[in-house]
């Protein structure tokens, strides 16, 4: 009998709840995986399947579940009178909120920084601005879809570093150096904007608003229709 995927995101929780509280001393490590075994119960085959690169994808998951903490964050709080800014802000106050041990964090900033793990955790940092974008009700269809979450993530990533080396009591410095990344942003947005408003720059802006508009997000691109490739829609019939 072949293991479910439930059955795996199982095996994963268990582990992480275990070694959450040994990464502060021995880091996303094998050593914690090692330990995280033992005091989970798991049998070891089972979580090598789980956790094929061991602590490593714990790490992943510890950093999803701070993702699905914010945004549920999120849905239970009144976002209908915030500016927009301030609804960015709140979700990455949210997103560093729902962590436990800020040495974890710092331990995971450590491992992604390694050349082997450098791509997954650009790829965590883009999924949570994805996750941000996306629970504050983007619609994006173009190169906007893309943009938006490049310049979240960048904000997102600075702040984080911020935030591991702040020390003060209530984060208050990291919040306020949120509102100047945020501002910053919105300044280059408007800057952006003028340019457009303007008749003499605006047939300057022609190209590429029409490049852009081709590009289209993951979800909004139309399936190849070539050999090879599985379509999700039924094959026509003769």
């Amino acid at each position: 009998m072949t293991d479910t995927p439930q059955d795996m995101e199982q095996v994963r929780t268990a582990l992480l709840d275990a070694i959450q509280l040994h990464v502060p001393f021995d880091g996303w490590s094998e050593t914690a995986f090692r330990t995280a075994i033992a005091e989970s119960g798991i049998e070891p085959g089972l979580a090598r399947a789980a956790c094929p690169r061991g602590a490593a994808d714990l790490a992943v998951a510890y950093h999803k579940r701070g993702d699905d903490l914010m945004v549920q964050c999120l849905a239970e709080t009144d976002l209908s009178d915030m500016r927009f800014r301030d609804l960015i802000a709140l979700a990455v106050r949210f997103r560093l909120e729902a962590v436990e041990d800020k040495e974890c964090v710092r331990r995971g900033a450590t491992l992604f920084a390694l050349p082997q793990y450098g791509a997954e955790g650009s790829k965590l940092i883009w999924g949570t601005a994805d996750r941000i974008w996306t629970a504050l009700g983007d619609t994006s269809e173009d190169v906007n879809w893309y943009t938006k979450r490049a310049s979240l993530s960048a904000v997102y990533g600075a702040t984080v570093l911020y935030w591991l080396g702040d020390d003060s009591f209530d984060s208050q410095p990291t919040w306020d150096f949120l509102d100047r990344r945020i501002e910053g942003v919105m300044r280059f947005e408007k800057a952006k904007a003028r340019v457009r408003s303007n008749p003499l720059l605006k047939p300057l802006t022609f190209g590429p608003r029409m490049v852009g508009s081709k590009i289209k997000p993951p979800h909004a691109r139309k399936p190849m229709r070539m050999p090879g490739f599985l379509r999700s829609e039924p094959a026509e019939t003769a």
